[in-house]
């Protein structure tokens, strides 16, 4: 057998090495990692579980492998927003609000009594509207993969019952990052705190602020029934869980895992639509069972739509006014 010099010994070695590197490299581009901050029990960490992560390695026969990673495991909204957008993490699901300061015109889906049911709400996001604010997310480097559910947003606090616009005066209430819900809460007199979601709960419980607003099903799966005792049924916004890839990350897929990914969070989008729906009688059935429930007369409603009405007005000078005009004609069908 003929002996191998040193110059063939290095030579087996440094092609061993970049092989090695050549694979380490082909398997990082096989990952893809989606991180959340909703609970694993929430219909969103449920369907990107159950069905995104199954359909892309169906649709890429295994070559595509998505590591998901929901409850806040790799930080808050703000942090997985800031991954997604600087490359480091692949994906997000994440609750709209968070996206509005990147983009404002996510703030025409947010105005205040406005979407009468969901149905309403899947109409204006899946027509020209939800497409005109994909294309401003993806100027800020962010692909829109899909708008799942969050749901119609109800008040929760530890100070009474929600019956008139009078009980909320002076109300210190935990708010999402987003300049519309911020302002329609002032109107109505609370006083409102825009405060991420991670630190929600120590907050309610040291009553650093005495309320929040969330869907039931957040309510329910974030536990806020252990700290917070009154709930009222004020659905003053309908909020929607947008999906976003780093445009980097998605740029550098392959066209076929690029399809596959848009096929797969597609299904899931549908999935997750039908979940939200079905569980959201469930947590309201459950939190009735943990606190006390109020239901808020028509006339407060009419009380709160004329309070916040200034609010849309002000929203058309950020969002721009054409697209809070498609809203509200939309939702006036």
């Amino acid at each position: 057998m003929k002996q191998k010099t040193p110059r063939t010994l290095l030579s087996t070695a440094i092609g061993t090495l970049l092989l090695a590197a050549t694979c380490m490299q082909a398997n990082a581009q096989d990952k893809l990692q989606i991180a959340g901050n909703f609970a694993t029990s929430h219909p969103s960490s449920v369907a990107v579980d159950k069905v995104f992560k199954d359909e892309v390695a169906r649709l890429t026969n295994n070559k595509l492998q998505v590591d998901v990673f929901p409850a806040m495991q790799l930080g808050g909204a703000k942090e997985n927003v800031d991954g997604v957008r600087a490359g480091t993490l692949g994906m997000t699901w994440v609750g709209a609000s968070f996206m509005s300061r990147i983009a404002p015109e996510i703030e025409a889906v947010s105005l205040p009594f406005v979407f009468k049911n969901r149905e309403a709400a899947y109409r204006v996001i899946d027509g020209p509207v939800g497409q005109a604010i994909d294309q401003k997310l993806l100027e800020k480097g962010f692909v829109v993969l899909g708008w799942m559910e969050l749901g119609m947003r109800n008040i929760t606090n530890s100070k009474g019952p929600i019956k008139t616009v009078d009980d909320l005066k002076g109300m210190k209430i935990r708010m999402q990052p987003n300049e519309t819900h911020l302002a329609s809460f002032r109107a109505l007199g609370a006083n409102p705190v825009a405060m991420d979601v991670k630190e929600l709960y120590s907050a309610l419980e040291q009553k650093v602020v005495d309320g929040q607003e969330n869907p039931y099903t957040v309510i329910d799966a974030n536990r806020y029934a252990e700290v917070q005792k009154y709930l009222s049924n004020s659905s003053h916004f309908f909020d929607f869980i947008v999906v976003v890839a780093s445009k980097r990350v998605f740029d550098k897929m392959s066209p076929a895992n690029q399809k596959a990914v848009r096929e797969a969070m597609a299904k899931t989008v549908a999935y997750q639509r039908s979940l939200a729906a079905e569980n959201d009688l469930k947590a309201l059935n459950n939190l009735k069972a943990k606190m006390t429930y109020t239901e808020i007369p028509p006339e407060t409603f009419e009380q709160m739509r004329k309070l916040t009405a200034p609010v849309i007005e002000s929203v058309k000078k950020r969002a721009g006014a054409d697209l809070v005009n498609q809203v509200i004609a939309e939702t006036s069908k």
